[in-house]
């Protein structure tokens, strides 16, 4: 695997923390509200700017994203008395904590991670990169305004009356049926849809990515169609005239090796019935 230029350089737009936690921290740094750092590690540099971080997403390729780049590098003191961690429990522990926090896996190596994160609005590009034979590490965060999704009834009606269906962004939270807040003004507009198309019947149809299992992806699609149906029952749709469906992973619209494939692979339409 190639090396990201990633250790050991920082850009210097201002140290952004006011408060250390260890003695030996570089003065203004400290961790990252998203995680806590392993036993005896310290800060040796800390950088928070407008920058883009590039990170792998297969052994040999390399994405990038811009946005609010938080890096933060830990070194571990030079004590023979202190039990020495080795690269893969700092790396499982960061998985750890990320899995918790609801992150996507984009890629694991030996001495490197990647994952993506959608939190409070937001998506987070979350990396960690070890350096060379040693458990010094870089984590790096960075943190992207989510775009709202601008999308009329009209607009649903035209792709419905053009190509049959439509494809939304409505989000959900993580490995579960629950529609984000972010998303309701999305519902309301197919709403909208119904209430002025009296004749209209649909059918809200869920695909996901294929991480995971198949079935257990096929129930979750199906779940997720589901919700969005309940939504629009609970506001006033009659049911009869719509129909849901799950098909897991099983109708890809983009390449699931890229974690942009990905994204567009989880996704609920709207098809004409």
């Amino acid at each position: 695997m190639k090396k990201l230029v990633l250790f050991g350089f920082l850009m210097f737009a201002g140290l952004f923390y006011v408060r250390a936690q260890n003695p030996n921290d570089v003065e203004g740094c400290k961790d990252h509200p998203f995680f806590s750092r392993m036993p005896n590690f310290y800060i040796t540099n800390c950088s928070q700017n407008f920058n883009k971080l590039e990170y792998y997403i297969s052994d040999e390729n390399v994405n990038a994203k811009e946005g609010e780049l938080t890096v933060i590098s830990y070194s571990f003191p030079d004590d023979v008395s202190l039990k020495v961690p080795s690269q893969l429990q700092i790396l499982r522990n960061y998985e750890n904590a990320i899995a918790k926090l609801g992150g996507e896996k984009i890629y694991v190596g030996d001495q490197y991670l990647s994952y993506s994160l959608k939190k409070n609005s937001k998506e987070y590009i979350i990396s960690v990169a070890m350096g060379n034979g040693n458990i010094a590490h870089d984590l790096s965060v960075l943190e992207i305004e989510q775009m709202k999704q601008e999308i009329t009834a009209n607009d649903i009606m035209d792709a419905l009356n053009n190509d049959g269906f439509i494809a939304l962004n409505i989000l959900f939270e993580t490995g579960k049926s629950a529609i984000q807040n972010e998303s309701f003004p999305v519902i309301d507009q197919i709403f909208e849809l119904l209430k002025s198309n009296s004749t209209l019947k649909i059918s809200i149809e869920g695909h996901t990515d294929n991480v995971g299992d198949a079935a257990s992806n096929k129930k979750l699609s199906g779940d997720r169609a589901k919700a969005v149906m309940d939504a629009l029952i609970t506001k006033g749709i009659d049911k009869t005239r719509m129909s849901f469906v799950g098909w897991g992973q099983e109708k890809p619209v983009a390449d699931n090796r890229t974690e942009e494939g990905r994204t567009k692979n989880r996704r609920v339409e709207i098809v004409k019935n």
